[in-house]
């Protein structure tokens, strides 16, 4: 499957040529995520959705994204179907709002198959992932998982967790996310019990200042997720804040599958 996807990425990057590097500020790559025009949709081999790696040509020049279509979103039993994207789009906004801002630039538009997330692919070592970076970037680390805490992502994989050919870690495939009821599976329990740095606290309270219930946040959040899983979202920030240390596992499932 992995040789597949590079055959995948070759291939595209062949045909269309080195991708151009993005506009530095936020606000241009979204929009440049939002306008452009989606010029190559090649499935990729892996997933139990369809997630395709596309050309997006914008202004001259085309970049790599990954778009993720409602329609190619398998029926599950606990999170309501067709939302998965939109889940997508919520992890960005919230990594952004952490300040943290590991989750690649994404957003909810029109493709070739209709509405889903569009998404900055990230060039990245294709042999690295949390089992190999872990150690040598422990504050990253922090980070994603106490993101992953108040995210409540179910699918913490390590190939989830990537090294940029920019040096930064990335985290991606955000789906499982924000669910009401407990769900946290993730590979990455290493601090589990420790108390959270001071920097990371405050950014957390910062947090939970901007989720007041009539922030510009929150607006925002809900009109990607139900009305009740932003108040779950605000409630787990909360329970950091009150007793600050890193989660520890659940009596329940705690790691997914494969791990990576």
């Amino acid at each position: 499957m992995e040789e597949q996807y590079r055959r995948t990425l070759r291939r595209l990057r062949g045909t269309r040529g080195s991708p151009r590097v993005l506009p530095e500020d936020t606000p241009g790559i979204l929009a440049w995520l939002e306008q452009g025009e989606v010029t190559a949709c090649d499935l990729l081999p892996s997933g139990s959705n369809y997630t395709f790696l596309t050309a997006v040509r914008h202004q001259g020049a085309e970049f790599l994204a990954i778009y993720k279509p409602r329609r190619g979103e398998m029926p599950l039993w606990d999170f309501p179907q067709g939302t998965l994207y939109r889940r997508e789009c919520a992890a960005y906004v919230l990594s952004e709002a952490t300040g943290w801002a590991f989750v690649p630039p994404t957003v909810v538009r029109d493709g070739p198959l209709g509405i889903g997330s569009l998404q900055v692919y990230v060039d990245a070592d294709p042999d690295a992932n949390y089992f190999s970076l872990g150690k040598d970037r422990v504050a990253e680390m922090q980070r994603i998982t106490l993101f992953d805490y108040i995210a409540n992502n179910a699918d913490r994989k390590a190939g989830h967790c990537l090294l940029g050919n920019d040096g930064r870690i990335w985290a991606i495939d955000h789906g499982l996310t924000f669910h009401v009821a407990p769900k946290l599976r993730t590979v990455i329990w290493d601090f589990m019990g420790q108390p959270i740095p001071e920097g990371l606290l405050a950014d957390l309270m910062a947090l939970r200042r901007h989720l007041a219930p009539a922030s510009a946040l929150s607006r925002q959040l809900r009109r990607l997720l139900s009305v009740p899983e932003v108040q779950a979202l605000s409630g787990r920030v909360e329970a950091l804040i009150e007793r600050p240390a890193f989660p520890r596992p659940s009596s329940g499932r705690s790691v997914p599958w494969p791990p990576v």
